[in-house]
């Protein structure tokens, strides 16, 4: 995690590059910005579903289960989605209502969060039933950050029966990365990861072509709520794959016979980030209202987008969703805004935005009524 006022990092650092993806050490791509707002600061639940059309999609995610895979325990996750859902007069979110579960990878409590892991967990799970209200939100801690015990909670998140999986963190790519690809290969399950925020460059599980990879924006929204422009982030992740192939929804839109990252933007600039509220004094951690950006905060968002698109199709008599990507590449790019200036990093057109895909914003970001139709309506 960064701090953009005082560059001072409170997550573990990746792990250098070791050639076996099971040791390597994961991080959340999440900054901080400072705020002097008494309150909660940046862009609430309300204007974010204004800016992306959310409001306009009648679905708001029943029957879907919306698994958050993250790391470590957070003691109060709980209670701090509780106080979340009062301050933005939302529907409650709890365990005794139905809606909230926690499942333990490995089936054992992990060690409460020491490292900043859980503002992470407190802006994923709230932000996901801020976007899909209606949806179970299923939060799934690993018993450390090693991609080993993170992997397996996400078995873990699919065998408890997971519709969409949201994963708000990277590790480096490693050269036996495609053996580990069957995680993310399951019918009638979506896979949604963060692009990194360390500018260009590729990360997984993003690279994965199984996975929907979320790069990062600036946003910028008009006085009456409603999405006015956006440019590429400077620290958005993206690139070509060092080990990951095209995969064939990728054709229409790039020839470099490598994986694409991202496929899709969502807003990602702390300084036009939102806000989470955290209790929970874990030494590097955040605590009260705070203000955040980072990709990580557009990958749950995506995966409620993706979760009222599934919920329209069951009432439709189709079949849940498995690789949305599929759907959201051909040429048309309806649904989108599509991200043309910015950049992140100094590497020409592999770096910087333009019309149609590209490796700094993808696809572009949602236009939420648009993309669920897209969705919604397809075989």
């Amino acid at each position: 995690m960064k701090n953009v006022c005082m560059a001072v990092s409170a997550y573990l650092p990746l792990a250098a590059q070791s050639g076996d993806l099971l040791r390597e050490l994961a991080r959340p791509p999440l900054e901080h910005v400072d705020s002097p707002a008494s309150g909660p600061p940046g862009y609430g639940p309300q204007r974010m579903l204004t800016a992306y059309s959310f409001k306009k999609v009648r679905e708001r995610g029943k029957g879907q289960v919306i698994a958050v895979v993250d790391a470590f325990d957070d003691p109060n996750v709980e209670v701090d989605l509780s106080t979340f859902t009062a301050q933005f007069s939302q529907p409650s979110c709890t365990t005794e209502n139905g809606c909230f579960k926690l499942v333990y990878e490995g089936g054992t409590k992990p060690p409460a969060d020491i490292s900043g892991w859980s503002n992470e967990i407190a802006i994923d799970t709230q932000w996901a039933h801020s976007i899909a209200p209606e949806a179970v939100i299923l939060l799934v801690e690993a018993q450390s950050n090693s991609f080993a015990d993170l992997l397996s909670a996400v078995d873990t998140a699919v065998a408890n029966g997971a519709t969409i999986v949201s994963m708000s963190w990277v590790g480096s790519e490693t050269a036996d990365e495609t053996s580990y690809d069957t995680h993310f290969n399951v019918p009638g399950v979506m896979f949604v990861a963060a692009s990194g925020d360390d500018g260009h460059g590729v990360s997984y599980p993003a690279a994965s072509p199984y996975v929907v990879g979320v790069g990062g924006t600036t946003l910028t929204i008009n006085s009456n709520g409603t999405w006015e422009s956006e440019t590429a982030w400077s620290d958005s992740g993206g690139g070509q794959s060092q080990y990951e192939t095209e995969p064939s929804y990728q054709e229409g839109v790039q020839t470099s016979g490598k994986r694409g990252v991202p496929d899709v933007a969502y807003d990602g600039n702390p300084s036009t980030g939102i806000p989470s509220y955290s209790s929970y004094s874990c030494g590097a951690c955040y605590t009260g209202w705070q203000q955040w950006g980072g990709t990580s905060i557009g990958t749950p968002e995506w995966a409620a987008l993706f979760a009222r698109a599934n919920a329209i199709r069951v009432l439709n008599g189709k079949a849940p969703l498995t690789e949305p990507q599929t759907i959201l590449y051909p040429l048309n790019e309806l649904g989108f805004h599509d991200i043309t200036s910015g950049s992140n990093g100094n590497c020409g057109t592999l770096c910087t935005a333009g019309p149609g895909y590209d490796y700094v914003t993808g696809l572009g970001s949602l236009i939420a009524d648009d993309l669920v139709v897209k969705l919604a309506g397809s075989q």
